[in-house]
């Protein structure tokens, strides 16, 4: 996931536009919703649907993709990987049974399906971190010592400690991968300290690979805090709301607190319906310190 090329994203406190699509656009979207949640094991391709809906394929493409925000494969692969998921961690299937029960030719399409979507493979995360080396270095940065966490994939975790506080917070976060394996390496991480803090080091051509771990509702409720501009801050209800459950705002006051990959992922963007500094996982005088460095650096 390209975390810091994210961070141009159209603010969400803005009005809202009511996006439903309306008359015969509307009925094409939710036929295609209906068919892919439905035959997700079927693996429909887009030509596949489009004849089904009496379209063609480019003009399905585009209706779907201007009211839903992403292609038709990309929703499917969405069904499929949040199925997956279901199948690996609650019933335990192993992953070429989990394969065939997608509708996947075998494990090598499951393996990349989460690879692309997961920033690893399926055994992984079924394990929680089991047979996964994190290697992680403690550095000076502009908020306090900064814990660095990365895979070989990329960036895995970025915490926050006061001179004293290191292993409290190596704790904390080794508990979000438990079965994985730490190793202490300050060379291999010291190359993101420059790449998270420099903002002269933040292009989308040069993208930084962060590897989320969480819950479907997490990484949703993740993903948004990416569109949160520089310099800016959304409500928890406005969060809530850009994932389709408005109502939810106190399970996404959780699912912030728990994000492992701070300011990267910028769960400090986040503030109360009234404005208010709200808690902080690292604090709210390093909250307050981060939200007024990005405002003069915006």
């Amino acid at each position: 996931m390209n975390a810091l090329a994210s961070l141009s994203r159209p603010d969400m406190s803005a009005p809202g536009i009511d996006v439903t699509p309306d008359g015969s656009d509307y009925e094409t979207v939710r036929r295609v919703i209906e068919m892919l949640t439905l035959d997700y094991r079927a693996q429909p391709s887009l030509e596949t649907i489009a004849a089904e809906l009496g379209q063609s394929p480019t003009q399905l493409q585009k209706v779907f993709t201007r009211w839903a925000g992403l292609s038709p494969k990309a929703f499917l692969q969405a069904v499929t990987l949040d199925h997956a998921k279901r199948l690996l961690g609650q019933e335990g299937l192993p992953l070429l049974e989990t394969s065939y029960e997608l509708g996947l030719s075998g494990p090598g399409r499951l393996h990349d399906l989460f690879v692309t979507h997961e920033a690893m493979s399926p055994g992984e995360w079924k394990g929680r971190g089991a047979g996964l080396t994190i290697r992680y270095g403690f550095h000076p940065s502009p908020f306090g010592m900064a814990l660095v966490m990365a895979t070989e994939r990329g960036l895995s975790g970025l915490a926050f400690s006061d001179l004293g506080g290191e292993k409290p917070a190596f704790e904390d976060m080794v508990r979000r991968w438990p079965n994985a394996a730490y190793v202490e390496d300050k060379e291999a991480t010291a190359p993101y300290i420059g790449r998270i803090f420099d903002r002269g080091q933040w292009s989308a051509d040069r993208p930084l690979n962060v590897v989320l771990i969480g819950t479907d509702f997490q990484l949703k409720v993740w993903q948004s805090l990416l569109k949160i501009p520089f310099g800016k801050a959304v409500t928890y209800s406005a969060v809530a709301s850009d994932i389709g459950q408005p109502t939810a705002s106190r399970a996404v006051g959780a699912a912030i607190g728990a994000n492992p990959i701070s300011f990267v992922v910028p769960c400090h963007r986040a503030v109360a319906k009234n404005g208010a500094l709200t808690g902080y996982h690292w604090g709210l005088t390093r909250k307050r310190a981060i939200l007024g460095w990005e405002t003069g650096n915006a």
